[in-house]
């Protein structure tokens, strides 16, 4: 691959890093850029998950540093998140995804309502409504299922849970989502890297670009907080959903 190529990967990822950071989604950006690089679908997939990897492991070290992360709370949910991603990550194989698939979109598009119309919620802290034993075991191993078997919109899964269930403030949910997200793309990583389809020039050019932007975009949410975390949620969720329903629309009537 041609070093301008190379670079003009580092610059859409060091954006998406950026978005991913405070949202998710940051495979809207990455994924298109490696097939319109001329990487096939699978060989696409499988490239993006170590960038996704290198981009949220940073983030989540910034939110780490700051102070928003308890590390004393979070294993049992990094556990539970692992085991949900691995078990999701074996069904994948097994089970069909188009039930998966269909409902997504009607669960993201509730997130982005959720966020846009709970403005009171968001600015917590609130009462919990469970402890975080007790959230493991109902929120982080699910999401973390449906993150192994199928994955669009997991960030934004983590951190609406982590508002309404946990009454955690719209930053310090997003700071604990990102350490879950990371437990994710690993399971995932580790899944593709024995099958050879990783292309690695482009791997590590958007590892770099990755990390850049994934401690950007942390910055940002610890300076700018709920306001700019929660609009791009929205809109992150609401192009993820609309991603869904035109694959679905593809898949039925042919592109």
């Amino acid at each position: 691959m041609e070093f301008e190529t190379l670079a003009l990967l580092f610059v859409v990822a060091v954006a998406a890093g950026v978005v991913d950071a405070m949202a998710g989604g940051g495979g809207l950006i990455t994924l298109p850029a490696l097939m319109l690089a001329g990487l096939p679908p699978v060989q696409a997939l499988a490239t993006n998950k170590i960038q996704a990897l290198a981009s949220v492991a940073s983030s989540a070290h910034r939110f780490f540093r700051s102070g928003e992360i308890d590390p004393q709370t979070i294993w049992p949910k990094i556990v539970s998140s692992l085991a949900g991603a691995a078990l999701g990550a074996y069904a994948v194989q097994v089970i069909d995804t188009t039930i998966l698939a269909r409902v997504a979109p009607i669960l993201l598009i509730c997130v982005a309502l959720f966020f846009l119309l709970a403005r009171n919620l968001i600015h917590g802290p609130r009462q919990r409504l469970i402890g975080d034993n007790a959230f493991a075991l109902v929120a982080a191993f699910p999401i973390g299922f449906y993150d192994g078997f199928f994955g669009p919109g997991t960030g934004t899964i983590y951190a609406a849970a982590f508002v309404l269930l946990l009454g955690r403030d719209l930053r310090g949910a997003t700071a604990d989502t990102k350490v879950l997200n990371a437990m994710g793309s690993a399971v995932a990583a580790a899944i593709f890297l024995p099958g050879g389809m990783i292309a690695w020039p482009p791997a590590l050019a958007m590892s770099a670009g990755g990390i850049l932007g994934g401690y950007l975009g942390a910055g940002f949410a610890l300076k700018w907080g709920a306001p700019l975390i929660r609009a791009v949620l929205v809109a992150i969720s609401i192009a993820l959903a609309i991603r869904l329903l035109l694959q679905q629309y593809q898949a039925a009537f042919g592109s």
